[in-house]
């Protein structure tokens, strides 16, 4: 299907500088773009290509203002980057929504009830009790586990596993591979150095619009809930602890971990590979750099970085000195040897046997 600069503009609120008879029907990267093809600029590190592509329509910014002459038509918009992932968003929709039905070879409880246009997978294994919502989409050899609780337009990618007493709240999406519901790492040390499995009795809530990476893992509450509040985003390979409660809005990357009942607030931005410790309260709108390690709690607003983690200012700084030691240690051990020279010149000056003056 082929859509019109005018048309995409109607869509984002835009304003056309150009041609807004110029069509597209595909999407491409702004370096790689050809002719009849959609793309933006919002990085400034891609400014240069914006006068090299082919793309037939560029999204910018509002403050975008060409150098040199452009072949491209603009689309001037609030938000680039936002502005281009609702028309992805809208592009994607008929890959994912519109199956329909219950393929063969799955199975589903005959006490499972289920909303309009439900699409289950083949090899897929729906146990008693679930309740799942309209517009739901699992896909194959999904496990969902007894008493689940399935809000509406939830779409579940092949290979995921939900354990039972899990509540998934509407719109979200959990990629493929996930376990949501698994059993938290709790075992009591017993005298002969063996341990004893602790019952992980509860369960995990994840509220709505929530999006879960693929094969990353939620484990269920000891008692009480993990809870993933509304609109948090997991990368994928993020392993959460039993009994964290994860604030709204915050967003992880990959291969971070959270030990057992720490507490996340809102709106937070969390790096690839940070280790967080249990029973920590991390507060709103903290910033954690990439491979940070954080064993304290955190205040509202902080931005940390380092193992173990400390202000990122006085990370910054401090990692000037981390690069220059060899130099540093070079230079202290050239004042140790100018320094015991000038102790041992002293010790020499005040042996000398002293001079009378005679008048």
């Amino acid at each position: 299907m082929k859509f019109t600069a005018e048309q995409i503009a109607g869509v984002l609120d835009g304003k056309v500088v150009g041609n807004p008879n110029a069509e597209v029907y595909k999407l491409s990267k702004i370096e790689e773009g050809s002719k009849g093809s959609l793309t933006f600029l919002s990085n400034p590190k891609y400014q240069n290509f914006i006068y090299t592509t082919q793309a037939t329509i560029t999204i910018v910014n509002n403050t975008f203002v060409p150098e040199n002459k452009l072949e491209t038509t603009l689309i001037k918009v609030e938000d680039a980057y936002l502005s281009f992932s609702k028309l992805l968003e809208f592009y994607d929709q008929p890959k994912n929504r519109h199956k329909l039905g219950i393929e063969q070879l799955s199975y589903i409880s005959t006490t499972v009830i289920y909303g309009s246009n439900l699409f289950v997978g083949s090899f897929s294994y729906i146990e008693d009790n679930v309740v799942i919502g309209n517009n739901v989409k699992i896909f194959p050899n999904c496990y969902i586990g007894k008493n689940v609780t399935i809000g509406d337009n939830v779409i579940i990618f092949g290979g995921t596993k939900i354990y039972s007493e899990t509540k998934i709240g509407s719109n979200c999406i959990i990629h493929s591979g996930a376990v949501i519901g698994a059993d938290g790492f709790g075992f009591a040390p017993n005298s002969d150095k063996t341990f004893s499995k602790i019952p992980q009795i509860a369960n995990v809530i994840i509220e709505e619009s929530v999006e879960i990476g693929a094969n990353s893992t939620i484990d269920r509450a000891t008692m009480g809930s993990t809870i993933i509040r509304k609109g948090v985003k997991l990368d994928n390979h993020i392993q959460i602890g039993h009994n964290v409660e994860i604030g709204e809005n915050t967003v992880i990357a990959a291969q971070t971990g959270i030990a057992g009942s720490t507490k996340i607030g809102k709106n937070g931005m969390i790096g690839g590979q940070v280790g967080i410790s249990g029973h920590l309260i991390i507060g709103d709108n903290v910033r954690i750099q990439a491979q940070s390690g954080v064993g304290r709690n955190v205040k509202d607003n902080e931005v940390l970085q380092g193992s173990p983690s400390f202000g990122y200012n006085h990370f910054s700084k401090s990692y000037v000195h981390f690069k220059n030691l060899p130099k540093i240690v070079e230079e202290l051990e050239e004042l140790k040897k100018e320094l015991f020279k000038l102790k041992n010149k002293k010790k020499w000056l005040n042996r000398r046997p002293s001079r009378q003056k005679f008048h």
